[in-house]
C-alpha cells in the first residue's frame, strides 16, 4: 500500500492501540477537533520514541532514522508531508499554529538515548527531560491556545515529575533491558551506591535512601505543577488532575515498599487508581477556579 492510499485517521488509531498508555484515552470530554489534533500528536511522540528505542539495533543506525524523521516533520509543517501518520500533523498545525521546537526537542531526546546512557548530575538529567518530557506538555498546552511562561512552566514541572518518577520506578527495567542509568552518578556516589547494586533482586539500604531522596524529587515538581488544572478549561482540567494524581499516586506506590524498586515495580494498584479517579474528579468540582 502506498502512503497516499494510506488514510491519517486509521494511521494514527492503530499507533494509539498498540501502545497499552493513558494518553490515547485521556482528554474524553475536549471537542472533536481537539481530540483529533491531541491523538495526532501522541502518534508523533510514540513513533518518535519507537524509532529511538527498536528502529534498529544500532545506535548509529537509529541516529540516521531519527534524522530522516526529522526531515519528514519538517515537510508537515511546511505543509507538505508524506508519511501518512504526519497528515494528521500537518492538519493540528495549520489548525492550532503549532511550534514546530517541542518537536524537534523530542527527536533530540531520542538522538540523546544513542548517544549516552548515564548522566553525571540532577542537572544534566533535567537538562534531558527538558527534551523528553516537557515537549509533550507544550504540544498538548499549544492545542488549547496556551503559551504564557506562567502555565509552560507548570505544565513542564508536571511533564518533569512524571518522567523522574517513571524512571525511579524502572531501575531494573532500565538497566537490563535498554542498559541504562537515570539516578545521576554524583547521587549515587552521595549516597555510597554502586551500579552493581541496581542489578540486584533487593535493593540495599543504600539505595533505598536513595530512591526516597528521587521520588522526593520527582513529588515536589508534581506539587508546583498541580495548580496547572484550575487555569484551563474544565474540559481538559479533569486528565491534567488526573495525570498529576497518578503521578503522586505512583510515588506513594513507591513509597509504601521502601522505596524498594528493584524487588516489584510498584503501581497504584485497582483501588489506588479509583482513588486517583475520585481525587481528580473532586478537585475538579470543588477545586477553586
Amino acid at each position: 500500500m502506498t502512503p497516499a492510499a494510506v488514510d491519517p485517521a486509521e494511521a494514527i488509531e492503530r499507533v494509539a492501540r498498540s501502545h497499552d498508555e493513558n494518553f490515547p484515552v485521556a482528554f474524553r470530554f475536549v471537542r472533536r477537533d481537539e481530540r483529533a489534533d491531541l491523538r495526532a500528536i501522541y502518534a508523533f511522540c510514540r513513533i518518535t520514541d519507537d524509532l529511538g528505542d527498536e528502529g534498529a539495533a544500532d545506535p548509529s543506525t537509529r541516529l540516521a532514522i531519527l534524522d530522516a524523521w526529522e526531515d519528514d516533520v519538517r515537510e508537515a509543517f511546511r505543509g507538505t508531508p508524506g508519511d501518512p501518520h504526519l497528515r494528521g500533523l500537518q492538519i493540528a498545525v495549520e489548525r492550532r499554529e503549532l511550534d514546530l521546537d517541542p518537536f524537534l526537542g523530542l527527536i533530540e531526546a531520542n538522538r540523546m538515548d544513542q548517544r549516552r546512557n548515564r548522566w553525571d548530575s540532577f542537572e544534566s538529567l533535567r537538562g534531558y527531560c527538558n527534551h523528553s518530557a516537557t515537549p509533550v506538555g507544550r504540544m498538548v498546552l499549544q492545542v488549547f491556545g496556551y503559551r504564557d511562561r506562567w502555565r509552560t512552566s507548570m505544565s513542564d514541572a508536571t511533564c518533569m515529575g512524571l518522567q523522574l518518577i517513571n524512571f525511579w520506578q524502572d531501575i531494573r527495567r532500565d538497566l537490563h533491558e535498554r542498559g541504562r542509568i537515570y539516578l545521576p552518578q554524583e547521587d549515587m556516589e552521595a549516597f555510597g551506591v554502586r551500579e552493581a547494586d541496581l542489578a540486584e533482586s533487593r535493593a540495599r539500604p543504600e539505595l533505598r535512601r536513595l530512591i526516597a531522596f528521587e521520588v522526593g524529587r520527582a513529588r515536589q515538581l508534581l506539587e508546583e505543577g498541580a495548580l496547572l488544572a484550575r487555569f484551563v478549561p474544565r474540559r481538559v482540567a479533569l486528565d491534567i488532575r488526573g495525570f498529576t494524581a497518578g503521578g503522586l499516586a505512583m510515588c506513594d506506590a513507591v513509597a509504601a515498599q521502601s522505596y524498594d524498586t528493584l524487588r516489584r515495580r510498584p503501581a497504584p494498584g485497582r483501588i489506588g487508581r479509583a482513588r486517583i479517579a475520585a481525587s481528580a474528579a473532586r478537585h475538579l468540582l470543588t477545586g477553586p477556579r
